[in-house]
């Protein structure tokens, strides 16, 4: 069952790896510029509508009951996250946007779909996954701008501003808003088109990545940025993923959860959405930025499947452990 799973991303892995080279061999530049910014746009909007729509109120109910299991997950994702991206960025060896980005990728939510499907390998509780991940993505549509324009900005950077915080506002929480009311009308037809979810998610990714990464391109980001740098920059992923694994572990057993619950705080409290944070950055920041901006976050989304996998068929094969 892992082994498939696994495959599911490989497709996709490898066509972000090849996004991201088409970008840096071909970047949109003259007139093309502004048409993949507006189609980057609207594939943003989308995004936030379907996800919207698809969003039960079911789930936010049910996930009132574990609010112990809930609140230690939001504590990892909104608190210990971000105070150790404020130690990661303060690195001296990171240039500015990389360390902005670092800062940025601890502000995220909690994945969605992985986070589920690790649970569920691990065999713990499936539905507590369900709702910590959906509140911590619900929730981080206002409070990950909220965080970005406080503690980014107290760096020093003028990286996000009111207008990115509008900007935020305007294409992802309203939609995502609008999505959710109209659900009892769409709901049903947005839950049957999975593969038209998929697309959704993946393209829009696809398309901020190929637009941002090729605003670098153009910046000079490959110029900008050593093969010794780019090793520094997998370390710090490396290392604030290992320690958040730790501190999800150790608080589980602190709080006595359950193994099932347990499982639910490692797997949603250590992940950070791609989905989420390529479509934020692509707003909150400027073109210029966004590729080195988001180049912490893949990475580091990498190494979170990597390292899940791993933890997860550790369970599967020792369900008692």
């Amino acid at each position: 069952m892992l082994k498939r799973f696994l495959v599911l991303f490989e497709p996709f892995i490898l066509t972000l790896i090849g996004t991201v080279v088409l970008a840096s061999l071909l970047p949109p530049r003259g007139p093309a510029v502004p048409l993949f910014d507006i189609a980057a746009d609207i594939a943003i909007v989308l995004l936030f509508f379907l996800h919207g729509a698809k969003l039960s109120r079911e789930a936010i109910v049910a996930g009132m009951n574990n609010w112990r299991l809930h609140l230690a997950v939001f504590a990892v994702t909104y608190i210990l996250f971000p105070v150790l991206g404020l130690g990661v960025a303060a690195l001296p060896f990171l240039a500015p946007p990389v360390a902005m980005g670092m800062l940025f990728l601890t502000l995220l939510p909690s994945t969605v779909q992985s986070s589920i499907a690790f649970t569920a390998i691990a065999r713990g509780n499936v539905a507590a996954a369900v709702c910590s991940a959906s509140f911590s993505n619900l929730i981080g549509i206002v409070l990950t701008p909220a965080l970005a324009a406080i503690l980014i900005r107290s760096g020093g950077s003028a990286g996000v501003s009111l207008a990115s915080v509008e900007s935020i506002v305007v294409q992802l929480l309203l939609p995502f808003v609008a999505g959710h009311l109209l659900r009892p009308w769409i709901g049903g037809f947005v839950a049957r088109q999975k593969k038209l979810l998929t697309l959704v998610d993946r393209g829009s990714i696809l398309l901020v990545v190929y637009t941002a990464f090729g605003a670098a391109v153009v910046d000079g980001i490959w110029h900008r940025l050593s093969a010794e740098e780019l090793a520094l920059i997998l370390a710090a992923c490396t290392v604030l993923l290992a320690l958040v694994l730790l501190a999800t572990w150790g608080l589980g057993r602190l709080m006595g959860l359950s193994r099932e619950d347990a499982i639910v705080l490692l797997f949603c409290g250590s992940k950070k959405s791609l989905v989420s944070g390529v479509p934020m950055a692509g707003v909150l920041f400027p073109p210029a930025q966004v590729g080195l901006v988001i180049l912490p976050l893949m990475l580091f989304h990498q190494l979170q499947l990597f390292a899940c996998a791993i933890i997860a068929r550790h369970y599967a094969d020792d369900p008692v452990d």
